[in-house]
C-alpha cells in the first residue's frame, strides 16, 4: 500500500531526526570475576545489574548504538548479589526485564558473546565513539584501574572533550590515566596510601564514586574479608575533589567538563540521563 506523500514525509524526517542523533556509546565493562582482598581472601564479582542495564535500556530506547568492551575482550561477569529487585526501586518487573535483556545480548556467552577488547577498540578508532560509560560491581577495582589500554582511551577522551561517564566502583578506573597507575595502586594496596599526585589529567575535577560511609556499611557483603583499599580515598590522593550525597545510598550524580560520575547504585539513572542529554 503506497503512503500518502505528506505521511511519508513525515516518516522520513521523523527517521532522519533520529538518525542525526543517535550516538555510539562505547561500553567498559571489567573482564574480571573477582576482587583480591586483604590477607589473601577473594570476593566474587562482576558488574551491578541495574548499573549496567538501566544505562542500556535508556540508550537503546534513545536509538543509540552500543559497543561493548573489556580490556582483553574476556567476557565479564554479573555480581550476584545485585541481582535483587532493591536496586530496581523495589520494581521486581523492572529486575526481571534487565535480566532479560542482558540474556539477549548475551554478554556473558563464551559462544556469542559481542564484548571486544580495548585493543580492538583503538583498532576502530576512538573518534567513532562518542561517549564512553563504565559500570560499577567491585570488579573494575581488580583491573580496570591498572589497564594501559583504557588509560590510552580515557587520556583521548579527556584531551579531545568527549563524554566519560562512571558509576559507584566505576570512577576507580580513572586512576588508569596515571603515568604509574600501577605504582600508585600497589602503594595503596600494601599502606592504605600513596604519594600525591600532581600531573593526573582529572586533579582538581569535582567527581563522585561508591563512598567511605557506604563501604563500611556495605562490607557484609564480603564475607568477612577486608577491601585492600576504597576508591574515595585513592580518588582524593590522586588530586579529584570528592563530594557525596548527605544520605549514604541517596543518588548523587557530578558533572565537571566532559566527566560524569554517579556515587552508588541509585545515581545509575540519573547518570544515564546526563549521557542522553551530552548525546543530543
Amino acid at each position: 500500500m503506497k503512503l500518502p506523500r505528506s505521511l511519508a514525509i513525515s516518516l522520513a524526517l521523523a527517521a532522519s531526526t533520529l538518525s542525526a542523533h543517535a550516538g555510539n556509546v562505547l561500553i567498559v565493562l571489567s573482564g574480571s570475576d573477582h576482587l583480591d582482598l586483604k590477607d589473601g581472601k577473594v570476593f566474587k564479582t562482576g558488574f551491578y545489574l541495574n548499573e549496567l542495564m538501566q544505562p542500556v535500556k535508556a540508550l537503546r530506547d534513545a536509538g543509540h548504538e552500543i559497543t561493548f568492551a573489556t580490556p582483553e575482550g574476556t567476557v565479564p561477569s554479573v555480581d550476584a548479589t545485585s541481582i535483587d529487585k532493591m536496586y530496581f526501586g523495589g520494581d521486581e518487573a523492572a529486575m526481571n526485564a534487565a535480566e532479560a535483556q542482558l540474556s539477549e545480548l548475551s554478554l556473558m556467552s563464551s559462544e556469542k558473546s559481542p564484548v571486544i577488547s580495548l585493543a580492538r577498540v583503538e583498532q576502530i578508532g576512538y573518534d567513532h565513539y562518542d561517549a564512553v560509560y563504565v559500570p560499577g560491581g567491585h570488579a573494575p577495582m581488580q583491573d580496570l584501574l591498572v589497564s594501559s589500554e583504557l588509560g590510552n582511551l580515557l587520556r583521548y577522551f579527556h584531551e579531545n572533550g568527549k563524554t566519560t561517564a562512571l558509576a559507584c566502583h566505576g570512577p576507580i578506573a580513572l586512576l588508569s590515566t596515571l603515568p604509574d597507575a600501577r605504582g600508585f595502586v600497589t602503594q595503596f594496596e600494601t599502606s592504605g596510601t600513596a604519594k600525591a599526585q600532581t600531573d593526573w589529567i582529572y586533579a582538581g575535577y569535582k567527581l563522585t564514586a561508591f563512598s567511605n560511609q557506604e563501604e563500611e556499611v556495605a562490607k557484609g557483603l564480603l564475607g568477612g574479608g577486608e577491601m585492600k583499599f576504597y576508591p574515595q580515598d585513592a580518588l582524593t590522593r590522586a588530586g579529584g575533589q570528592f563530594s557525596q550525597a548527605d544520605a549514604a545510598f541517596s543518588a548523587h550524580v557530578v558533572t565537571d567538563r566532559e566527566l560524569i560520575t554517579g556515587q552508588n547504585p541509585a545515581s545509575a539513572p540519573a547518570v544515564a540521563q546526563e549521557l542522553l542529554d551530552r548525546l543530543k
